[in-house]
């Protein structure tokens, strides 16, 4: 009899060690499949699986831990994709920023070229108003010097016309006539032919009231039978300024001017190639 019940008893333990195992099996297979049973369902699970009570509360604590795990894990993933992301943008913001600096740049560079072109252009328009401005204030002064100083060479009068010639015989004079006589009506101006000074201002017998000018060069012109004198001796003249009028003081039988061009101031010649010479056609 006490034989028969060590046998029973060896088996209900034995039996109890292979309910043990299948309940602890259980356990593990819900721990690997399932995350965040409640207590309730840890209960229920006790109580399908045979668990005692301390094993029970060891499932509970693995199925925390591992949920616990879970948590931090996922936060962790969580975080490094956050890190990721902002990574990211800020890789996107600088090469954003880096597209913005040099667009910004290349705006300027040609902003800076056109202002330089523009410069240029400027600079090149003034300094062409300039040079156009000295041309015609040159123009303009050299007009002005000619206007003052008047013509080279003039005629010695107007509204003549010639009654005698150089070298010409006449029972008028004492030897052939040394110049040229220009008859236009009395007090008709008489003017000095080209600039010089007055070294005479006379009564000469013959030729009348006489005036004499000695030019740059040496050559003295003679203008004679004036009816008055309008300059000085030591008198400046200029080709046109008037030096008297037509007249017929000395040997003469009407109004006249007899002109005379003496090359070394003492010998005539003949005056109307040495106009034609000057520019003027007596």
């Amino acid at each position: 009899m006490a034989k028969h019940r060590s046998k029973a008893r060896n088996k209900q333990r034995s039996t109890s060690r292979r309910t043990q195992l299948v309940g602890l099996t259980a356990a593990l297979a819900a721990t690997a499949g399932t995350i965040g049973f409640t207590a309730s369902m840890g209960e229920a699970s006790t109580a399908s699986t045979g668990l005692s009570p301390s094993q029970a509360d060891a499932l509970t604590a693995a199925r925390v831990e591992r949920r616990d795990l879970g948590s931090r894990d996922a936060s962790r993933i969580n975080l490094s994709l956050a890190e990721a992301k902002a990574y990211q943008e800020r890789a996107a913001r600088g090469t954003l920023t880096s597209r913005r600096a040099l667009a910004l740049s290349a705006a300027k560079a040609k902003s800076a070229q056109l202002a330089a072109a523009k410069a240029k252009a400027v600079a090149a328009a003034k300094a062409a108003a300039v040079a156009k401005e000295a041309a015609l204030a040159k123009e303009a002064a050299l007009a002005k010097a000619k206007a003052a100083a008047g013509p080279k060479v003039v005629l010695p009068t107007t509204g003549y016309h010639l009654t005698a010639r150089f070298n010409q015989a006449g029972g008028r004079w004492a030897h052939n006539h040394t110049g040229l006589d220009f008859a236009a009506a009395y007090g008709t101006p008489v003017r000095a032919v080209m600039a010089g000074e007055v070294i005479q201002a006379a009564f000469e017998g013959a030729y009348g009231r006489q005036v004499k000018v000695r030019h740059a060069d040496g050559t003295v012109t003679s203008y004679s039978h004036m009816s008055e004198f309008d300059v000085s001796v030591g008198d400046s003249v200029t080709a046109g300024t008037q030096v008297g009028a037509i007249g017929m003081t000395g040997n003469t039988t009407g109004p006249h001017v007899h002109f005379e061009v003496l090359p070394d101031g003492e010998n005539p010649v003949n005056p109307d190639p040495w106009l034609r010479k000057h520019g003027v056609n007596p």
